[in-house]
């Protein structure tokens, strides 16, 4: 059985690469990259993937569980 999870993608463009970086905000260090945003969400899809892989892979018998907090976020001013 499948299971689907939503995750937070941060795209940020890269001058100096002349594409986008997408950073998965909530697996740290997963990220990927692309030329055009359709691209580097394509990449992070695979990113995703490798990375549940290699976590498996890792530690056996790791279970993953999806928890949402409730949480105010101060007013930053700019």
């Amino acid at each position: 059985m499948t299971k689907k999870l939503d995750y937070l993608i941060k795209l940020v463009y890269d001058k100096t690469y002349k594409g986008y970086v997408a950073d998965v905000v909530n697996l740290y260090g997963c990220m990927s990259q692309g030329k055009t945003k359709e691209e580097a969400l394509k990449n992070s899809e695979k990113a995703i993937k490798a990375y549940m892989k290699a976590l498996t892979k890792s530690e056996k018998g790791i279970e993953f569980t999806r928890k949402t907090i409730n949480t105010s976020v101060p007013f930053m001013h700019a």
